[in-house]
């Protein structure tokens, strides 16, 4: 087998899986309902799960965000603009073997080269997925993670303070304190006009991965103090931090990677201004053609 075919298989082999699991949770989900699916239905291994590439993200992710997006070509699946997958009519009755799979995959490097070929700029199509897709991840939203890596530690804990107060949080206070058990502030949501709950955050500007022993510290500095928890981080959490987030019996942790922090800027559009674009309808100017 070619390096190139291997490389490819990588994600091929989650095309099955990736129906299966939206057709297990009613036909759409979240991308993380999607992949937390296909990691109890495929046994995962949790090195599988944690290996990172070298912007930071889940080698195991974007092989499925890869999958995910020769599926929408392929028709088998959406394209939704708020972020969540689902199934189309076609594909919630499609079930595919191994060997379809790879012929999806190939037409859809077909018809890359093609597109390509008529701007007369064609070119082998980049399967290594190490190199994320545009399409999968815009490239502002790298530029972004890394812009916010970039920033002093004092101003990602303000950047994340501003965050909490657009997203309905009050009197959010950051404290900033190196021996405060890596607490680096507070605040208050106000669920009704009769029920508050007071929250501790911490901000981690990671290029890697939180790991469990994260949470465990930080939830041993919040007890007694706070109802719960946020972590907040330009990086993602490996498998056992997700479990350790949820564990039964503890004060539950809610955890902010890279993409669900950039994903709360755009809702917010803090620090992002969306930008309307337009593509040609040539069906309308048919008709003045003659």
């Amino acid at each position: 087998m070619t390096k190139k075919s291997e490389t490819s298989s990588r994600f091929v082999r989650y095309f099955g899986p990736i129906l299966d699991a939206l057709r297990a949770l009613g036909g759409s989900g979240s991308p993380r309902e999607v992949i937390q699916k296909i990691v109890q239905d495929l046994n995962i291994p949790e090195d599988v799960q944690n290996e990172l590439l070298p912007s930071g993200q889940s080698r195991f992710e974007n092989q499925v965000a890869w999958a995910r997006y020769y599926l929408v070509q392929e028709g088998l699946l959406e394209s939704s603009k708020r972020g969540v997958w689902s199934l189309s009519e076609r594909g919630r009755h499609t079930h595919l073997s191994l060997a379809q799979a790879q012929e999806i995959s190939r037409k859809g490097d077909r018809a890359y080269q093609k597109k390509h070929a008529e701007k007369g700029d064609a070119q082998p199509i980049a399967l290594e997925v190490t190199v994320e897709h545009p399409s999968a991840h815009p490239d502002y939203r790298s530029q972004l993670v890394e812009l916010m890596r970039q920033l002093p530690p004092a101003g990602f804990e303000r950047l994340s303070q501003r965050l909490l107060r657009e997203a309905g949080f009050s009197q959010v206070v950051v404290t900033g304190k190196s021996n405060d058990g890596g607490i680096d502030g507070h605040g208050t949501l106000q669920v009704n006009p009769l029920v508050s709950f007071k929250v501790l955050f911490q901000c981690k500007r990671y290029a890697n991965s939180v790991s469990s022993p994260d949470i465990r510290n930080f939830r041993g500095a919040m007890a007694g103090r706070a109802d719960k928890g946020i972590i907040i981080t330009t990086g993602t959490f490996t498998a056992e931090a997700l479990r350790e987030a949820s564990r039964d019996g503890v004060p539950p942790i809610e955890l902010i990677d890279g993409e669900r922090l950039i994903d709360l800027l755009e809702r917010l559009e803090l620090g992002l201004k969306p930008v309307q674009t337009y593509a040609i309808d040539e069906s309308f100017f048919n008709e003045f053609r003659s």
